[in-house]
């Protein structure tokens, strides 16, 4: 499936224009507008507002399939530092993790199946808000994007730093993890640091508390099923010579499976307890569960290498990846519907920066083979119908 050079050169502008403005989670007002109005110059009919700031367009070709095509529209809050002339105008935003690619890609797919008369059915080209840390696939199911927008299936694609440019993989089952947060407040008995025998010393629990939490992976489940529990915070005192009446403790937890999740919930929650009281002291544990595993459907993946196999340029396809320990709220809509989420590789000779850095852009060599995975799938999927 061949992209058409003038809807490349498009796609570079736009990619481009949207990495000099970007906007973070539930605030892409611009970045919508703009999604819009490409939309509507396609012949799209424009759906906007869907879980705040989300736009659905939908192309009908009559009787037939009806598939939904997914890209996230979200920056993060990080300074740029890559000195390219079309890096971000907004101080301390900027799109580090490719999403100005993402909604590039989508968009110039639009435009070439804009052009396509023979397929039989409906495509829902999605721009969803908010995929960092925010929900925002989430609010859109929740605000009923398969209920105004029905999808037999639907599609999700990152760009992926690591594999080369070139390279397209998925996995059927767990592609990403979940991603959960915690946070154990420790609660003793402040005192003189010179005197320690006459408080509870809340930094020692914390720190026992700390390295007890790390044995999860190693001690307390199965080697094949993978977890990664980190702690990123510990907060506590503020002066040298007193022991705090608190302490507090705030991570991280990924998983792959639901059942794994739920026992590494546990296993935080009942140590935490275990080691506060052991030392006389409470805890307080809040534990958040947010992102589910991003899970794709056994059947959708090899539509999905089959597609990518009709795209010029994409020369490796993987349909067995190992997973990635980081999370996706594409995961919500996969919940709802069926589908499959893939990594396209965009590493060229010299391997790119790594997502959420400051010093990453999205590589525009790779618009071109994004669109034309997304008009080869769409094709097939309406194309089958027709046979």
């Amino acid at each position: 499936m061949r992209i058409d050079a003038d809807v490349v050169s498009r796609m570079v502008h736009l990619r481009r224009d949207l990495h000099a403005h970007p906007e973070l989670a539930y605030k892409e007002v611009r970045t919508a507008a703009l999604v819009a109005r490409e939309l509507a110059a396609c012949g799209f009919a424009v759906h906007e507002g869907l879980g705040g700031t989300g736009v659905v367009g939908s192309l009908s070709r009559g009787a037939g399939p009806s598939v939904g095509l997914r890209a996230d529209m979200d920056a993060l809050p990080i300074q740029e530092a890559t000195g390219l002339p079309h890096a971000s105008r907004t101080p301390g935003v900027m799109h580090a993790c490719g999403h100005d690619g993402h909604v590039a890609m989508l968009l110039g797919a639009a435009r070439h199946l804009a052009g396509r008369a023979d397929l039989a059915g409906t495509v829902h080209v999605i721009f969803q808000p908010a995929e960092e840390c925010a929900g925002g696939g989430r609010a859109m199911v929740d605000d009923g994007l398969f209920r105004l927008f029905p999808c037999e299936t639907v599609w999700g694609l990152h760009n992926w730093p690591g594999l080369p440019l070139g390279t397209f993989a998925t996995r059927a089952g767990a592609i990403m993890a979940s991603l959960d947060t915690f946070e154990i407040r420790v609660n003793g008995a402040g005192t003189h640091a010179a005197m320690p025998e006459r408080g509870i010393d809340t930094l020692v629990v914390a720190s026992e508390t700390v390295l007890a939490l790390q044995t999860i992976v190693s001690r307390r489940l199965a080697p094949l099923d993978p977890a990664v529990v980190s702690v990123t915070q510990i907060h506590g005192g503020d002066a040298d010579n007193v022991i705090p009446d608190s302490a507090v403790i705030r991570g991280t937890v990924r998983c792959l499976s639901d059942g794994v999740r739920e026992r590494v919930a546990g296993l935080v929650k009942g140590i935490a307890h275990g080691i506060a009281a052991t030392h006389g002291a409470e805890a307080e544990v809040a534990y958040a569960f947010g992102y589910p595993a991003t899970v794709n459907t056994a059947d959708a993946v090899p539509r999905a290498l089959d597609a990518a196999a009709r795209v010029p340029g994409i020369t490796a396809r993987h349909g067995d990846i190992p997973p990635s320990m980081a999370s996706e709220d594409f995961a919500y809509m996969l919940r709802a519907c069926p589908g499959a989420y893939a990594w396209l590789g965009t590493d060229g000779p010299t391997p790119g920066r790594p997502l959420h850095n400051p010093g990453y852009d999205f590589n525009d060599d790779a618009l071109a083979l994004g669109a034309g995975y997304w008009s080869a799938l769409a094709t097939d999927l309406l194309d089958a119908h027709r046979a």
